[in-house]
């Protein structure tokens, strides 16, 4: 794995919102039961909008921001985008935080 990009983490992290995403990516299936599609594939973007109460747009923008900082990950089927968290990155991350900070 690449180095981690600390300085976009912590933006990332600094948003309650995106703290949300990440938290509800943690266990989808709690959190997404009406989602038609299996969670491997991730949560689907519509859902992600559905659940976080915001305009597309906004939430699309918060989407941009982990997926800058490599938080999750994103996988287009047809027209729909599925978001996963990149565990190894938060792995990495809590790893540092642990050992530098």
């Amino acid at each position: 794995m690449n180095e981690i990009n600390i300085d976009a983490i912590h933006k990332a992290l600094a948003n309650p919102v995106r703290r949300k995403i990440l938290n509800w990516l943690r266990a989808p299936e709690a959190h997404f039961r009406d989602q038609q599609f299996p969670f491997d594939f991730g949560v689907s973007a519509g859902q992600l909008d559905k659940r976080c109460g915001l305009a597309q747009s906004t939430v699309s923008e918060h989407l941009k921001t982990l997926l800058r900082a490599e938080l999750v990950t994103s996988r287009r089927i047809s027209q729909c985008v599925f978001f996963k968290r990149n565990e190894p990155v938060i792995q990495a991350f809590l790893e540092h935080a642990r050992t530098e900070l």
